[in-house]
């Protein structure tokens, strides 16, 4: 899907009790030959490194292991990203997207079978990543697959949004070693600000997918009668639904902000890095305006620079 969701080995047994095993069938790997760890974790960097985001970058700030876990976690994002993005019959997404869920059942019964739950398994048992989250990730694409979503509800785009964006929040938390409370507080609201300034920032690509996520409440108060993507874009009342949206990112920030102020502050460094990066891209937006909406915006290398030696290093 174009609003891509926000920032996507055997149990070890040293962590687990149960033998270090082999899997079959990961990509890049000839079918049926034998998938190590380290294998795996190549499969994992290959898919990170092909992304070409700076979530890499980000990530590089935390110790080793939760690097490898946070990249884990994207790979898996990321892989059932595209199935639900593919150009491909509904009945092969939806083949694809339940493969899905039979590997992570299989990955929290002991027995992953595929490259990137490989590398999940020793995440997994040792920061408690919850196999909930993973299924939400893939309900939230399943949401998305088979029909183009048009204009939803405030309570729809709220549940996408917790799916695809603050599910992974809650991985991600638990990957970056925090433990407070507060912590899921984090989750939900910046994974639901960042996927919202995702939105607003991805209008024209996904139109011309047929999507348009600005809610069919904020259309109705500006006036715009049409769930027509194109239609949308082209109408002078634009701006009124994005502000609209904008203010409920905004607010979203804020109680991240506010959560993350309760938590301690080494753990959440990549949290912090990502609500300072899409929150200059949000204000960014808004600066531009939406009748300029096909112009694209982005932080400058100089500015991602900044905000990771500001809220990561020092």
């Amino acid at each position: 899907m174009a609003s891509k969701p926000a920032v996507s080995t055997s149990l070890a047994a040293e962590t687990t009790g149960s033998p270090r095993g082999t899997v079959h069938d990961a990509p890049g790997v000839a079918a049926g030959a034998p998938v190590s760890l380290d294998e795996a974790r190549a499969e994992v960097w290959r898919i990170v490194a092909n992304s070409r985001t700076s979530f890499q970058a980000g990530m590089r700030i935390l110790p080793p292991a939760r690097r490898e876990a946070m990249y884990a976690i994207y790979a898996f994002c990321r892989e059932v990203d595209d199935i639900a993005d593919e150009p491909a019959p509904d009945e092969e997404k939806r083949r694809g997207l339940a493969e899905w869920r039979v590997a992570i059942d299989a990955l929290y019964a002991g027995r992953p079978d595929r490259a990137i739950t490989v590398a999940l398994a020793q995440p997994v048992a040792e920061y408690g990543l919850a196999r909930e989250d993973f299924l939400a990730v893939i309900e939230g694409m399943e949401m998305d697959a088979y029909e183009a979503i048009c204009a939803p509800t405030l309570e729809e785009l709220d549940r996408y949004c917790d799916r695809v964006a603050s599910a992974v929040g809650r991985l991600s938390v638990k990957a970056f070693g925090a433990s407070e409370p507060q912590a899921a507080d984090v989750a939900h609201h910046l994974g639901r600000a960042l996927q919202l300034t995702n939105i607003l920032r991805d209008l024209d690509e996904d139109a011309e997918r047929d999507r348009l996520y600005l809610p069919a409440e904020f259309l109705e108060a500006a006036g715009i009668e049409t769930h027509d993507p194109i239609s949308v874009l082209a109408n002078p009342k634009l701006g009124e639904a994005c502000d609209a949206l904008a203010e409920v990112a905004r607010e979203h920030y804020r109680q991240a902000a506010a959560a993350l102020r309760k938590c301690a502050r080494r753990p959440m460094r990549p949290a912090r890095v990502m609500m300072h990066a899409y929150r200059r891209i949000l204000d960014a937006l808004v600066h531009r305006g939406w009748s300029r909406h096909a112009e694209p915006v982005s932080n400058s290398k100089l500015a991602k620079l900044w905000i990771v030696l500001r809220h990561g290093i020092i």
